[in-house]
């Protein structure tokens, strides 16, 4: 069930749209979710549709169509590798296989310590970049060789010890 908090933060991206296309404000409510719970529960797609007045596969299909949305609890750190063509032809499943190899997990995967989640993901809009990445749904990541592969997941292990 969703608190009044974010009840107030749905209202708040409700508003930026005509009264009567509220359920414009989906994505804006499954990201708010999200935020708040690390993923978006079958329990949060009612929730969100029961607020903005939508049947609930409609939502369901607004987060099972994103990769940005979690339809189940991830990692710390989510890693999404570009597998889409381009990144393919510039090692983006190479880049994929290495992190399988050096976190200990299939794609798709959460390491033992839940500190990451790996998985494939469709174009990033960077291909020129390739192979890319995106850390938790926010940084980019582009040109990840095995060098940068290392540094990337080091440097989170080493942010993560920190007090």
């Amino acid at each position: 069930m969703i608190s009044e908090a974010t009840k107030a933060r749905f209202a708040r991206e409700v508003a930026k749209y005509p009264a009567e296309q509220k359920q414009s404000a989906v994505i804006a409510c499954l990201s708010i979710v999200q935020q708040e719970q690390g993923w978006v529960s079958p329990e949060a797609e009612q929730d969100v549709a029961d607020y903005l007045g939508m049947p609930t596969i409609a939502v369901h299909e607004v987060t099972t169509f994103y990769n940005m949305f979690n339809q189940a609890p991830v990692g710390r750190f989510k890693l999404n590798v570009c597998t889409n063509l381009p990144c393919q032809l510039r090692d983006g499943h190479k880049a994929l296989h290495y992190l399988e190899q050096k976190l200990g997990i299939q794609m798709g995967e959460t390491t033992a310590d839940g500190m990451f989640t790996l998985q494939q993901c469709e174009c990033l809009g960077a291909c020129a970049d390739a192979p890319v990445m995106l850390v938790n749904d926010r940084t980019m990541c582009s040109f990840m060789d095995n060098e940068k592969l290392d540094q990337l997941i080091d440097g989170l292990r080493q942010a993560e010890e920190r007090p």
